[in-house]
């Protein structure tokens, strides 16, 4: 029943795809907010500094890409026997606590600080404030562009990271551009495509395993999520079965064999390099690649949040479920 479901929505999307600075639109129909309580929008949680720590992943064989179920256009196949050298990867996706250091350290300006805008999801601010949008995503209008929304304050005017408890969350809002800039910083980099999805697999060996936990249940054995989706009805409802509406904590959810945590769920990460189909390796195009899906996906709207999944988007474009990690080399 599951597999039919997805299968007969396998074109639809979130619209995280479409989240480009020219995809904006200023009159379209906008889905109706059934008044989710958005106090629990924000987790409170002691903050912590360690997702910085990296972990060592071994060099290895593996299945690039999937034979099997993807979703049309996005080129997660065909499936590619492929090498990767030992590398070190995040254990955690970069938090806010940790990029307003190197702001602080380094004075970058963001994207979306220098655009004056970024993508949020609509139903993530009341419903009062949603003439403050400036367009909207055509093809998504829960997706809307909105003034002042940036890193530092991610739900735009009267928001902060910082007063809303979020230190350890990912830090979003960041484009490819910025990514880079705090990984150079570091003295990193981003992870390479290949990189992310053999880290991802967390030493799995079955090229079937769709998720990081290798099983095909969302659900651990005390039926808890292993990952940060949409549960209810996309875009209206989310239940927060998961226990949360929008991102969580860095290690909110169990790590992987390799002991890497989201790498399926919470927010896109961003790789290093442009986009290659696998299908067309001599089409390469200026698009960067996102891996992993995030708290907006949904098994029946946006089922992106499995291993070989992918979307791609421009090196400018932020978005409020959209973050990285870093690699380097081993």
């Amino acid at each position: 029943l599951v597999w039919a479901l997805i299968s007969s929505v396998s074109s639809q999307s979130c619209g995280c795809g479409d989240l480009r600075r020219d995809s904006i639109v200023s009159d379209v129909d906008l889905v109706e907010d059934p008044k989710d309580d958005l106090s629990c929008l924000i987790k409170s949680r002691e903050d912590h500094t360690n997702s910085a720590l990296q972990v060592l992943i071994p060099s290895g064989t593996f299945t690039f890409g999937t034979n099997g179920f993807q979703i049309p256009g996005d080129g997660e196949g065909p499936a590619v026997l492929t090498e990767v050298s030992a590398f070190y990867m995040d254990r955690y996706e970069v938090t806010n606590s940790e990029f307003a250091q190197f702001v602080k350290e380094s004075k970058y300006i963001t994207d979306a600080e220098k655009f004056g805008w970024s993508f949020v999801f609509t139903h993530s601010i009341d419903e009062s404030r949603w003439g403050d949008f400036s367009g909207f995503v055509q093809t998504a209008s829960w997706w809307g562009a909105l003034p002042g929304s940036s890193w530092k304050n991610p739900e735009g005017s009267g928001s902060h990271w910082n007063t809303s408890q979020r230190g350890d969350h990912p830090v979003v809002h960041v484009s490819w551009n910025d990514a880079n800039a705090y990984c150079e910083w570091k003295g990193m980099r981003l992870p390479s495509e290949k990189e992310w999805e053999f880290a991802a697999r967390g030493g799995l060996q079955d090229p079937k395993a769709l998720y990081p936990w290798g099983s095909d249940s969302l659900l651990d054995s005390n039926g808890n999520y292993l990952l940060n989706i949409w549960q209810g009805s996309f875009p209206e409802i989310n239940t927060m079965d998961d226990g949360f509406y929008s991102t969580a904590p860095g290690d909110a959810f169990p790590p992987n064999g390799y002991g890497l945590h989201n790498m399926a769920g919470n927010v896109w990460e961003w790789c290093h390099e442009t986009d290659v189909p696998k299908s067309r390796p001599s089409q390469a195009s200026e698009m960067k690649i996102q891996k992993g899906g995030s708290f907006l996906c949904h098994p029946s709207y946006c089922y992106r949040y499995r291993i070989t999944a992918r979307v791609r988007n421009t090196a400018d474009s932020s978005a409020a479920n959209l973050g990285f990690r870093c690699a380097r080399n081993g």
